[in-house]
């Protein structure tokens, strides 16, 4: 009887390790251990993380630029008179930086210019 309860949980265990493991997959940045910060798929900001990203922007104080043309998702930025900043380590790694134009806070890839996210 024993060793037939030992073979059930054996099997069991092993029918359960690859369902603890994918419930693991989250990606932390590996600070202290608070709740686990994640990026969107595309690298942006990720939904939850956006009402405390415009917080920070706001305590930063980063200046505010204009540009003539209306700032949206895909819009590509002069290559003069607009200044990019890191995106803090503690709303995720991206390739992105961030910068607040005509009044919207962005993220932008800092290369080619074009705005990815606009943050609200």
């Amino acid at each position: 009887m024993r060793n037939k309860l030992l073979a059930v949980v054996a099997i069991a265990g092993a029918i359960s390790a690859p369902i603890a493991a994918k419930a693991q997959s989250q990606v932390t940045t590996g600070l202290a251990r608070s709740a686990p910060v994640a990026v969107d798929a595309d690298g942006g900001i990720a939904a939850n993380q956006r009402p405390a990203f415009q917080q920070y922007v706001i305590r930063e104080h980063v200046p505010e630029f204009t540009v003539p043309e209306r700032v949206e998702v895909g819009t590509v930025l002069p290559e003069t008179g607009v200044t990019f900043y890191d995106v803090p380590q503690t709303f995720g790694i991206t390739p992105y930086r961030y910068s607040v134009v005509n009044g919207r806070t962005i993220l932008v890839e800092p290369r080619a210019r074009r705005v990815v996210q606009v943050i609200y």
